[in-house]
């Protein structure tokens, strides 16, 4: 009876140890989920663009298609290449999360040259060019799995970064509840956005009164300007997100000077204003600041990434 007891209490300490790892796995996944915010945003504001065009009927099943894709990225790819790298080369973490950065930089950046100066683009006017639905699906299902790649690269290295060290199923399976978490929230917010129109048209034509017709033409109308609204988010997340890795890494490696006047100078606003207002403003000058040296750093970026990186690589931007 005493053996029986014992075995019992042995069983309540590993049922209490692994009650804690969830609450720790459940508190570090949202952490890193929170640190991802900027990159996830981005993504959600780039992926509708890769169903315009299609026919409403194969728009939630191109989304499918796609996060199948990026769950393969996150989960087989991206998952163990982040425990390896960090069991043995845990140095690597900043100067990729740097690379992820720029790269960031560098889409944020291009987005407002084309949108300060307009040009045609070859490319793009090839990609408008339907001729086979098919094909063309798959060319763009293929082209967003690649976009998402990077995105999802960089959303599991910030969250790895996030994670503090532990066992290796903790952070395993803390990457796992990110990936698909964020992954979920992404393409289930996507799809809505998509669909957004369609479920206008229902409304409007069979609602009863005249409040619910109003709503459902509200919803059609107002589509476009929320597609606007999410395309300029998305660039200003990618530049703020960028610039706030490149000078988070630029101070971990030595060179503080830049990271520490932004986290000055938003101090200083911070205590200049009284009120439950301080902590936003001290956010929105770092953000501000951060996203001003994303900008410059992208600009830089252009003419490298579109003149020597591509031609390498055999590919072009955006």
């Amino acid at each position: 009876m005493s053996g029986l007891l014992a075995l019992l209490d042995d069983v309540a300490a590993i049922a209490k140890v692994a009650a804690a790892s969830v609450d720790d796995v459940a508190g570090m996944a949202a952490k890193a989920g929170t640190k991802a915010a900027g990159v996830v945003i981005d993504d959600a504001a780039v992926t509708p663009k890769y169903v315009h065009g299609f026919e409403a009927r194969r728009e939630l099943p191109i989304i499918w298609k796609i996060t199948k894709g990026s769950l393969f990225n996150k989960i087989v790819i991206l998952l163990p290449l982040a425990l390896l790298l960090n069991a043995f080369a845990p140095w690597a973490v900043t100067p990729l999360l740097m690379i992820g950065g720029a790269y960031l930089c560098f889409e944020g950046a291009e987005k407002v040259f084309h949108r300060l100066f307009p040009h045609a683009d070859a490319e793009v006017e090839a990609d408008l060019d339907v001729k086979d639905p098919a094909h063309l699906e798959e060319e763009r299902v293929r082209g967003a799995i690649k976009t998402d790649f990077i995105l999802s690269a960089e959303i599991m290295t910030i969250a790895l970064a996030a994670i503090p060290g532990g066992s290796l199923w903790v952070e395993a399976l803390t990457l796992a509840v990110v990936g698909v978490g964020i992954t979920a929230a992404v393409y289930g917010a996507v799809a809505l956005i998509v669909k957004m129109d369609d479920i206008g048209l229902h409304v409007a034509a069979r609602a009863r009164t005249a409040v619910g017709r109003g709503l459902g033409t509200g919803l059609v109308k107002g589509m476009p300007r929320l597609m606007a609204l999410l395309s300029a988010v998305g660039t200003l997340a990618m530049l703020w997100v960028g610039g706030a890795i490149i000078l988070h890494g630029l101070e971990v490696l030595g060179w503080p000077l830049l990271y520490d006047a932004i986290h000055h100078a938003a101090e200083a606003v911070a205590q200049g204003v009284a009120g439950p207002f301080a902590g936003f403003l001290g956010w929105l000058v770092t953000a501000t600041l951060s996203g001003f040296f994303g900008v410059a750093l992208g600009l830089l970026l252009i003419p490298l990434a579109t003149r020597v990186i591509a031609p390498l690589i055999g590919g072009g931007g955006h």
